[in-house]
């Protein structure tokens, strides 16, 4: 029929201008992930043969430095958090101090239980994606804030932009996406690993299966 085309000539137009040069980096220390190692997750992916969904499990100061670093050249980077815990939405803030809760209950809310064990007892998991695409730095070079680009519409926050500090990135956000340049050699020799493999349904795949 007049301007089909098949799977195979689509490829070959489109792949040229786009290559897999990026990783995908997961943060959760634990003795059921244990860090630098890779890991997927069972029966995760929705093509039969197609590339596994591979997780690269790094320190947090590692991914928090390759956002950085990514978008301070001028490259947004994809990341999974779990957007609803310590987020007002209509001022667009996502920050730890939003809420005294201490002072009206007299204990932590959220904060009880470390990162791991907030995945392990199913009190925390990734639950949206969206994109960094500003950070706000102090005289030292070291992450204060970060600006999020959300995808709800500019209703909320400025113009639909959010406003993370990077205590709220160390505890709800658990993965993302950045380009190999700005990985280390040690980081990179991480993927040639055989990945451990997560039973179905595993918190670690929570968005993938989105």
């Amino acid at each position: 029929a007049p301007g089909a085309t098949t799977p195979l000539e689509f490829y070959e137009t489109c792949q040229p201008h786009f290559t897999w040069t990026t990783d995908l980096l997961y943060t959760t220390p634990g003795q059921r992930t244990p860090l630098a190692a890779t890991y997927t997750v069972e029966y995760l992916g929705n093509m039969v043969g197609g590339r596994r969904v591979l997780y690269n499990n790094q320190p947090l100061e590692v991914l928090m430095q390759m956002v950085v670093d990514s978008v301070k050249a001028n490259e947004a980077v994809w990341f999974g958090c779990e957007v609803a815990k310590m987020f007002d939405l209509k001022r667009g803030i996502l920050d730890l101090a939003l809420h005294d809760y201490e002072s009206v209950f007299g204990t932590e809310v959220c904060l009880g239980l470390s990162k791991a064990e907030r995945l392990l007892y199913g009190e925390s998991l990734m639950t949206h994606s969206v994109l960094f695409s500003g950070v706000s730095l102090d005289a030292e070079n070291n992450p204060v804030k970060f600006r999020v680009e959300n995808s709800w519409g500019d209703d909320s926050g400025d113009k639909g932009y959010i406003i993370m500090t990077q205590e709220w990135f160390r505890e709800f956000v658990f993965e993302v996406i950045v380009d190999k340049k700005f990985a280390s050699p040690e980081v990179l020799a991480v993927n040639e690993k055989e990945p451990k493999v997560l039973p179905a349904w595993d918190p670690m795949g929570a968005l993938a299966r989105c």
